[in-house]
């Protein structure tokens, strides 16, 4: 094949290539719900106690220590059981401290029935004080705003 014709077969690989693209811009991903402004009332403030989550720090403490003290049993494949499981349990129980130390939190959810029929759950650390059931509300950006 001569170079000339080489070129020409790429050239009229890229023109039909070309006319096969799309170029109409494709709108974002939504997820659950858009970003449009919703309204509805309130239909629920509830009190909930919310644990804290964990970093993880405890859960690798405890697994090291775990495995130190299992990897003192005995020998051969006892000693591999045993390491094994000090890591899962010290891991277990190493997260189950940090959660305790971390505390629970106590929440507001807020629950409200939307006009199109759907409902909406919000949690927050502070409730202002002039949101109370049977408000109407607007839904905007994830916030709850009194309307």
């Amino acid at each position: 094949m001569t170079p000339f014709a080489k070129f020409g077969a790429a050239a009229l690989f890229v023109a039909f290539a070309s006319g096969c693209a799309s170029h109409r811009p494709t709108p974002p991903p939504t997820y659950g719900y858009s970003q449009q402004v919703q309204y509805g009332t309130v239909q629920n403030i509830d009190m909930v106690r919310a644990q804290n989550q964990t970093s993880g720090g405890g859960a690798i403490v405890g697994g090291v220590i775990g495995g130190l003290l299992g990897h003192q049993v005995d020998h051969g494949a006892k000693k591999d059981l045993a390491t094994g499981i000090g890591v899962v349990g010290g891991a277990i129980i190493g997260n189950q401290i940090e959660k305790n130390r971390a505390g629970a939190q106590d929440i507001y959810r807020v629950t409200i029935r939307l006009d199109n029929g759907g409902q909406r759950s919000f949690d927050y650390a502070q409730l202002s004080s002039d949101l109370r059931v049977g408000d109407r509300v607007r839904v905007d950006n994830n916030q709850v705003y009194r309307w």
